[in-house]
């Protein structure tokens, strides 16, 4: 994908948002860049007045009055000298939110390097609070994005069908779960609180069970539809591409099996491996998705792209995270953690407000991540309460492929400029789709 010129948050008449995730909707540079170019505006504003200027002399000294409306042309030099205060203003108020949105990702940076070297951590947050010490409105509009990004992440989770009174707050705990364990968020590996997966899975068969060759996806929605259904629980598509290089898409499911008293038993996608995963242990889901890319022929070093629901989307932060793929592109719908992705790694979330398991991420990271056009498509995925809380509808992956449509309908340039991914794929000469079902064995 190609960088896009800016990162702020949009929103359209169905409640869809769409930013960078977390706090930091624009990239600073950029802000920076908007900066400097609205000074060049301002300094030619100048320009113009002092024109006028001079012109008012002119007319003054040619005594010319009589055929020149002096006061028209006076008004017209104030009016140009207050359009110019404004850009100015609008310049330095530019230049402040950069450090802002600057002084957040410096802090969160610290936070991390405070687990893994102290010394770094110190150097940053001084670098933060230099800036804060420089304008003290930045450090208040700093507080204010991370304040207003924690009270939009949860935003109608606690208005859920009442049940008497006990449903609500049931979701609310889940919330918190995140934002107390700290675990919504996948750290990199260098740091030791968040290491790569530990123990081991258990043992699972994986076996195909339907091959296709379709063609490639068009857009989000689109790509969403192929996460395998009741049959599969994983499908991995290889692109042959011009000149004959190869590439792959995993299509990686969701939980299967809820019930906690089934957990441990042959279905790989249940509460054993949702639990195991996000407290950071290999599960049978995540081993019997490495067996199917294996038995696909995907080897080390290839590209995979990962589309994932819920579960899915745990297993696709560590594919990211932590595998021998090259994987450039994740598209999530309602996983409940959030990868830090490299800076050359594209993060598509989709996150329903109102989902208990997408909140188990607690937002993400005020910083977001990946690529500048990595992006969070988020809405209430079902503003009105009712029955269906129970069976969480919000989260249920018809309800995201929904968002999804909304997101492949919209005008934001992040949205437009997946296009370019999709149009990629669609160059390829050959499609193969390969399904696996998987089960524990032991």
């Amino acid at each position: 994908m190609n960088a896009i010129a800016g990162r702020g948050a949009s929103a359209d008449d169905g409640g869809l948002s769409i930013d960078h995730g977390g706090a930091i909707a624009v990239d600073t540079e950029q802000l920076r860049d908007l900066g400097a170019r609205l000074r060049t505006v301002v300094s030619r504003y100048e320009d113009a007045r002092e024109a006028v200027a001079r012109a008012l002399v002119l007319v003054s000294s040619a005594d010319a009055e009589r055929h020149v409306d002096v006061g028209a042309l006076r008004r017209s030099g104030e009016r140009i000298g207050a359009l110019g205060a404004e850009i100015e203003n609008a310049c330095a108020g530019t230049l402040v939110m950069a450090d802002a949105f600057e002084v957040v990702e410096l802090r969160a940076q610290a936070e991390a390097l405070a687990l893994t070297d102290v010394a770094a951590a110190n150097d940053v947050q001084a670098r933060a609070d230099r800036l804060v010490a420089d304008d003290e409105r930045i450090g208040t509009m700093a507080e204010w994005l991370v304040a207003g990004w924690k009270e939009r992440r949860f935003e109608g989770l606690g208005e859920q069908y009442d049940l008497a009174g006990a449903l609500p707050p049931l979701f609310l705990a889940g919330a918190m779960v995140g934002v107390a364990s700290g675990l919504g968020k996948v750290r990199p590996k260098t740091v030791v609180s968040s290491a790569v997966l530990s123990g081991v899975a258990d043992p699972v068969k994986v076996t195909p069970v339907k091959t296709s060759t379709p063609n490639a996806p068009t857009g989000l929605a689109a790509a969403f539809r192929r996460v395998p259904g009741s049959t599969a629980q994983v499908a991995v598509e290889k692109y042959t591409m011009v000149g004959g290089a190869t590439r792959y898409v995993a299509y990686v499911a969701g939980t299967r099996e809820s019930l906690p008293w089934r957990a441990g038993k042959s279905e790989p996608w249940d509460m054993e491996s949702n639990v195991e995963l996000y407290q950071g242990g290999t599960s049978a889901s995540y081993q019997a998705t490495l067996d199917a890319l294996a038995a696909a022929g995907v080897e080390s070093g290839d590209r995979v792209d990962v589309v994932a629901h819920s579960q899915g989307g745990m297993i696709a932060a560590r594919l990211a995270m932590e595998s021998e793929f090259e994987v450039s592109t994740l598209m999530t719908a309602g996983s409940p953690t959030e990868p830090t992705l490299d800076d050359d790694q594209t993060l598509l979330q989709l996150r329903h407000t109102d989902d208990v398991v997408s909140a188990l991420a607690a937002g993400g990271s005020a910083e977001g991540t990946g690529t500048p056009d990595s992006f969070t498509a988020s809405r209430e995925g079902d503003p009105h309460d009712g029955i269906q809380d129970l069976q969480l509808q919000t989260h249920g992956l018809e309800t995201y492929v929904e968002t999804a449509e909304m997101v492949d309908a919209s005008h934001d340039p992040r949205a437009e400029a997946v296009d370019a991914y999709w149009e990629e794929l669609g160059e390829a000469v050959e499609v193969e789709r390969i399904e696996f079902h998987a089960e524990r064995t032991g």
